[in-house]
């Protein structure tokens, strides 16, 4: 397993990106990039969507229109930002094209601007119009990193799901990074189903959320970094300062592993599978 990091300082950006400006709402992430890797980041996390926008009535419209290949000039653009500023980048999802479907996808990059994982959205929501614009991704998956340790990516939706959380930590991840369009008609879920999966699964949970009303939906806010044993150890508000706000925060990350690992980790390996049918 890769060795845990002591300490880490985990960056989050959050704000409301302008549905169908896709200009504009880049350039507001690359400066978040920047003003993060300037006050001492190790992460830098971006929001789900921060590309396009989200609005349920133009999703389809405004990601088709943006998407790119992995291998294209956004991405290659989002691997330099995280090489010049030395960050390991969360850059939220972008829509991706891969042959004639698009995919809502998180990228992972290294601070050496290595692209470590690319995960497509598996659980698409379905009120928000997503089945329609996206194709569904098909597995999850961790990546090993010097900075983090061994870190697992879900998109908003999937992180609702106890399999997802599980089907992680199963496989070796103890910080999960979440970025998200998580709307506030659904607040009580983010408040109480988050600390539970990252106390049952002893994992970190770093969340980047949009915030604010963009004329088709509310989202909440509130992103946070979760400690394994489900305490709230930083976050950022839930309503929309009209800007960009940003989080920065150190984390033992180490420490707080091993220990959630003592109390919970009996969760894992006293599981019994062979029981687990109707």
């Amino acid at each position: 397993m890769t060795a845990r990091p002591e300490t880490v300082t985990i960056g989050i950006a959050q704000w409301l990106p302008v549905p169908g400006e896709e200009q504009r709402n880049e350039q507001t992430a690359r400066q978040a990039v920047a003003d993060l890797a300037a006050r001492g980041a190790d992460l830098v996390v971006l929001p789900e969507m921060w590309l396009t926008g989200y609005d349920p009535g133009q999703l389809a419209e405004h990601s088709r229109r943006a998407a790119e290949p992995l291998d294209g000039p956004l991405v290659t653009r989002l691997r330099t930002w995280a090489r010049e500023q030395s960050v390991v980048l969360c850059a939220g999802t972008v829509p991706e094209l891969a042959g004639s479907d698009v995919y809502n996808t998180a990228v992972l990059i290294d601070a050496d601007g290595e692209l470590l994982m690319a995960h497509r959205k598996v659980h698409l929501y379905r009120p928000g119009g997503e089945d329609i614009a996206f194709g569904a991704g098909s597995s999850l998956r961790v990546a090993h990193t010097s900075r983090l340790g061994s870190v697992g990516v879900l998109v908003c939706f999937d992180g609702d799901f106890f399999e997802s959380a599980r089907t992680l930590a199963l496989a070796g991840a103890e910080l999960v990074i979440l970025p998200a369009a998580y709307e506030t008609a659904a607040e009580r879920w983010w408040d109480i189903l988050y600390p539970a999966q990252a106390l049952s699964n002893a994992q970190w949970w770093v969340m980047a959320n949009q915030c604010g009303h963009n004329g088709g939906i509310e989202f909440l806010g509130g992103s946070r970094v979760i400690a394994p044993d489900g305490e709230i150890v930083a976050s950022l508000p839930r309503t929309d300062s009209g800007g960009v706000e940003y989080l920065v925060t150190e984390i033992k990350l180490a420490q707080r592993l091993h220990a959630a690992r003592q109390e919970a980790g009996i969760l894992l390996t006293d599981r019994r599978p062979d029981a687990y049918r109707l």
